[in-house]
């Protein structure tokens, strides 16, 4: 059974005498307990909004948010504010994109993290303190219990991440959102903080939403995957069967744009044409036929549906990639 259900949740951003502006259409998935599920695409195409439309961190003059966000059966989105923030933290945590702007730099580390202990595990001020010093020490932070009186512009920007995952597990929530959490860090920092979230998900069971432009963060983390373009899913497929056969343009295009330690020496890199702005409305046609080398006269006269596939999986495409043509890619 899914812990968290997504059902055609969609957010709308409204401002006066502005174009009202769609950043997530009716998309839907689900999150099983000990799983990692990915939401990848290029920037703008709707990843965080639908994280923090999940936290309730959306702000409530000028956004509209519709459809549904079961966690265990209750629903998230008509919560009161109130009631989001007693379960946000305890039930479901997230892990921001730049710790430093996360972290308030003007409080310690171990009062930021214990004061989360207080709220939702009731322990006293020293016990808090006491499991805050232990949740440091499992992320990996070197003398815990001197770290807890430092402030985030102390620590390295490994730290400051490992930092915001302990706050984050304060609770032991069933669910985690990680919002590009190797953004800005450096190759070696972002292999410990991957390894440190799949040893978290294996031995807590917990469910993990895994945000990233990053396919080698896929490729390592996530058990299905979920490409979004323009606020819509475009393909949905486990994992191996995604990177041995991209169906849809532009998660070829994705993979096409990744350099490669066995391409030849000065082989140019393949990018996708155009930016995630050059796209057309959902209700007029395909949003990404402008950039797509695939598209056809339909492409931008109706928009495709999220159709199941022979192989199970799920794909919104008039016109896809040859699977033929990208198994021998693969084998290549």
């Amino acid at each position: 059974m899914a812990l968290l259900e997504v059902r055609d949740l969609s957010v709308r951003f409204v401002r006066r005498h502005e174009p009202t502006v769609s950043a997530v259409d009716g998309i839907s998935f689900d999150v099983h307990p000990g799983s990692t599920v990915g939401l990848v695409g290029e920037s703008g195409c709707g990843k965080s909004v639908t994280s923090l439309a999940i936290m309730g961190l959306l702000p409530q003059r000028g956004t509209e948010v519709s459809g549904s966000a079961k966690l265990a059966g209750s629903e998230l989105l008509r919560l009161s504010r109130r009631e989001f923030d007693r379960r946000r933290g305890k039930e479901i945590g997230m892990v921001f994109q730049d710790p430093l702007t996360s972290l308030n730099p003007v409080v310690p580390i171990g009062v930021q993290i214990s004061e989360v202990i207080e709220r939702h595990r009731g322990l006293s001020r020293r016990d808090a303190k006491r499991e805050a010093a232990r949740l440091l020490d499992r992320v990996g932070i070197p003398d815990p219990t001197r770290r807890l009186g430092e402030y985030s512009h102390q620590l390295s920007g490994g730290m400051r991440q490992r930092a915001l995952i302990a706050m984050a597990l304060a609770c032991e929530p069933r669910l985690l959102i990680a919002d590009e959490p190797t953004t800005a860090l450096d190759v070696t920092i972002q292999a410990q903080i991957l390894s440190l979230l799949r040893e978290l998900v294996a031995e807590t069971d917990t469910a993990l939403i895994m945000i990233t432009h990053d396919l080698g963060v896929v490729a390592g983390m996530c058990d299905e995957v979920n490409v979004l373009y323009a606020g819509r899913i475009v393909e949905r497929a486990q994992r191996h069967e995604l990177f041995s056969r991209p169906r849809h343009p532009y998660t070829a295009g994705l993979m096409a744009s990744v350099p490669r330690l066995d391409s030849p020496r000065g082989q140019r890199l393949a990018p996708i044409d155009g930016s995630v702005a050059d796209n057309i409305p959902w209700e007029r046609g395909c949003a990404f036929s402008p950039r797509c080398g695939n598209a056809l006269a339909v492409c931008g006269q109706r928009a495709p549906e999220l159709e199941t596939t022979d192989a199970g999986e799920q794909l919104r495409c008039h016109n896809p990639v040859d699977a033929t043509e990208t198994v021998e890619r693969a084998d290549d």
